[in-house]
């Protein structure tokens, strides 16, 4: 069975579909730290590396750390086949695409991922066959929740909209305005929990794992239905 409530889908990479071990971004954080003269707890590193409390140049301006030398030592330390050995599919992730792929519709990425990261991890997952379209945001296209990156991934689609219905998944709220700034639904998986994020993101579907989309027979979640627990009109991105 798969699900067909959508025309066209677009999704987040990272937290989303794929994660990496906590081995990897643990060393990736005292690496940067060397580099900055900082020492990142674990906490930091996650909030930071999952976008756990939203915007991550705020967070990093909190702490007392310029984003202007975090970013450049933050991609300077990272490799990009060692992070792609350290990143895996999730199981529910698998099972979405291959449905998508039977329904045969039209299927793209949208990450802030850097591309020169993203792609190594896409390819050694063998992934590419499932996306119609890959794009890695920057200051160029645009950063979520701004929707210029999911327009230019829609136009490279050939999708519009306003004649058909798509919904764009990510893990965290700027996927959420991204997806809501684009005229798409929004889906927002929580891989974490609340209490590790500090609040609840709304969406018009929220799930645990994809496997709780319905899929064919039991797709009554048009908006309406998919709103029935009372907040979905509201529209706002956080509790």
């Amino acid at each position: 069975m798969v699900p067909d409530a959508y025309d066209f889908w677009l999704f987040d990479l990272d937290g989303t579909l794929v994660d990496a071990e906590w081995s990897y971004t643990r060393e990736v954080f005292d690496r940067v730290g060397a580099r900055i003269g900082y020492e990142f707890t674990d906490r930091q590193a996650e909030l930071l590396w999952h976008g756990l409390a939203g915007a991550r140049d705020p967070l990093l301006r909190e702490w007392g750390l310029d984003p202007a030398e975090f970013w450049p030592a933050f991609h300077a330390v990272e490799d990009p086949e060692s992070r792609a050995a350290a990143t895996y599919l999730h199981d529910d992730a698998e099972r979405l695409l291959a449905d998508l792929a039977r329904l045969d519709v039209p299927v793209g990425v949208v990450t802030h991922c850097a591309e020169f990261l993203a792609r190594p991890v896409v390819d050694r997952l063998d992934l590419g066959a499932h996306f119609d379209t890959f794009l890695s945001c920057s200051d160029e296209t645009g950063w979520k929740p701004d929707p210029g990156p999911l327009e230019l991934a829609m136009a490279d689609l050939g999708v519009d909209p306003t004649r058909g219905r798509g919904v764009y998944l990510g893990d965290g709220d700027s996927d959420v305005g991204a997806a809501w700034n684009a005229g798409l639904d929004a889906v927002h998986v929580e891989r974490h929990g609340h209490e590790e994020r500090g609040r609840c993101v709304r969406a018009d579907h929220r799930v645990w794992s994809f496997d709780e989309l319905p899929r064919a027979n039991d797709l009554a979640w048009a908006v309406g239905a998919a709103r029935a627990d009372g907040w979905g009109d509201g529209r706002s991105l956080t509790d």
